[in-house]
């Protein structure tokens, strides 16, 4: 049997894919995945003739499955996903105080980018996932509560893998899919220039978040390594350019490092940069990982921090961790990237 996975595609793309006769047959089929149903056995409107067929040639109409499952007190529930080729990525789905259900989603194995304050960032860059991968995620997660939002802030820089993830959003938006409002979905980057350009000139009217972490260009570097590629002068360039063209507000994420980026100086130096900018700041507390060298702010200094925030007329939101009880917050993913691989060597 074979590894298939047919999400992402038309139905006729269907019909071309498994050399169907029938044109029907990949409408029936598509319906059936946008339920959730990917196991050929089940889609119960196709002949048993067409049935038996599918199941000897093919395993299922996904190549993805969960092998972990973890649920911490919040609602959240973050899931283990094996990938065809034996890798293993993490997607998150977050539940809020009205019980809003959020798909945090991956876009690669890894990330190249390197943060310092980030788990997924240790584990280098293994691939980038495909579309039909991306939108796998989101059908594992949908089986735990109808999903109202996306965010691209899973595994990876989505803008380091734009036309896969920008295939996937045209999916997850098809009327006929899975029908997410583009308000409803969000791209978190890290400050890739050229992608943010990218993303501009498609005009999407999706939202944009960007990791900011510090306005200082010399702390910046120092955590964030993107920064000696694409400086805060480049990044607000870049930002101007987006805001005006998509006349779209956008938030800049700050994850907020004790003894680092919570100072009266910190603030001044992010009230220089939002200047200008139709942007308001998600305060972030630093989600633990004991293998990182930084400390998560108390309150007091969360506190004193948004105080010099209110004095300099910045626009900002405190952002509640949800999912870091079991490793599912900004930050906080890293899988093991070859699972059957490290088994066969032990």
């Amino acid at each position: 049997m074979n590894n298939i996975s047919l999400y992402g595609l038309t139905s006729a793309e269907i019909n071309e894919k498994l050399k169907l006769e029938k044109k029907f047959h990949g409408k029936q089929i598509y319906q059936w995945l946008i339920r959730g149903i990917y196991n050929f056995d089940e889609m119960t409107n196709l002949s048993k003739v067409l049935r038996e067929k599918l199941i000897k040639k093919y395993k299922s109409a996904i190549s993805s499955k969960v092998i972990d499952t973890q649920i911490d007190e919040s609602g959240a529930t973050k899931l283990a996903i094996e990938l065809a080729d034996g890798a293993i990525i993490e997607s998150v789905m977050l539940v809020d105080k009205n019980d809003r259900k959020t798909a945090c989603l991956s876009s690669q194995v890894g990330c190249a980018m390197g943060c310092k304050f980030c788990r997924t960032g240790t584990m280098g860059l293994i691939r980038n996932l495909s579309s039909a991968e991306i939108i796998e995620q989101f059908v594992h997660l949908k089986k735990l509560g109808n999903i109202t939002h996306i965010v691209y802030m899973g595994m990876g820089e989505p803008l380091a893998n734009f036309s896969q993830v920008l295939d996937s959003i045209n999916f997850f938006h098809r009327e006929d899919a899975f029908f997410i409002s583009l308000r409803r979905i969000t791209i978190s980057t890290c400050g890739v220039v050229n992608g943010i350009n990218k993303l501009t000139e498609q005009n999407l009217n999706v939202k944009l978040a960007v990791s900011l972490v510090s306005a200082d260009n010399p702390l910046r570097s120092e955590i964030m390594p993107i920064n000696n590629t694409y400086n805060l002068q480049k990044l607000k360039k870049s930002l101007l350019h987006y805001q005006n063209k998509c006349n779209s507000r956008f938030t800049l994420e700050y994850c907020m490092l004790s003894g680092l980026n919570c100072d009266l100086n910190s603030a001044k130096k992010l009230a220089s940069f939002t200047n200008g900018l139709d942007a308001v700041v998600n305060l972030i507390p630093w989600n633990p990982a004991a293998e990182l060298p930084y400390k998560t702010p108390s309150n007091e200094e969360i506190n004193q921090f948004t105080s010099y925030l209110d004095k300099l007329n910045i626009k900002y939101a405190r952002r509640f961790t949800r999912g870091r009880e079991v490793n599912g917050a900004c930050g906080q993913l890293a899988t093991e990237t070859r699972k059957k691989n490290n088994e066969s060597n032990l």
